[in-house]
């Protein structure tokens, strides 16, 4: 049997929030042709928030650089 990626099982909240982001993105992708104004501008706002937390859950810092 072939040996699984560690780095895939050692980092949960990593894996849990980047299922989160692809999750919200597929959704986004299905439906901003008939989302509203301000359902688009909630879900940018929640993409840029599961990114961040991507990065500082990547690597350790607290937010990403501008």
């Amino acid at each position: 049997m072939p040996a699984e990626a560690p780095e895939r099982r050692r980092n949960r909240p990593l894996r849990e929030v980047l299922d989160e982001l692809l999750a919200h993105t597929r959704e986004i992708a299905r439906r901003a042709k008939t989302m509203t104004p301000v359902e688009l501008d909630y879900a940018q706002q929640r993409l840029e928030w599961l990114a961040d937390e991507v990065w500082r859950l990547s690597t350790g810092e607290a937010v990403p650089p501008e």
